[in-house]
């Protein structure tokens, strides 16, 4: 109950100082401010999307225009990924390796633009 006491005063003069310092009015403003920007940095440069995605799985075909990589698992997934003119590759891509494809979204369609071959598992029995 003592405490009660001694912070109600502490509490109003903290308050009143606040007032008399324009101090609340100025971190409002610039909340405004800093809001009004980054909606117009959003709206003036939409976002690119210039990152690359990955999609690791086992190739199911191949050709020279696309190459169709197949995810296992619980829930299996398959992606056909155009290739990029400046396609690089680490490895030889056939059918039945296991790869890593970093691609982009361009135009709506997942373009390959790097193909990484994982090593084949060798088993540990001697």
């Amino acid at each position: 109950m003592k405490h009660a006491r001694m912070l109600a005063p502490l509490a109003l003069a903290a308050a009143l100082a606040v007032a008399l310092t324009g101090f609340a009015p100025v971190a409002r403003a610039a909340a405004k401010r800093s809001s009004k920007a980054a909606s117009t940095e959003s709206q003036a440069a939409p976002r690119k999307t210039a990152a690359y995605h990955q999609f690791t799985g086992t190739v199911v075909s191949l050709d020279a225009e696309s190459i169709t990589v197949e995810k296992g698992g619980r829930t299996p997934k398959q992606m056909v990924f155009t290739r990029h003119s400046t396609m690089r590759s680490t490895g030889d891509v056939a059918k039945d390796s296991r790869v890593t494809v970093y691609w982009r979204d361009e135009a709506g369609k997942p373009v390959a633009h790097r193909v990484v071959v994982k090593a084949a598992a060798t088993s540990g029995t001697d």
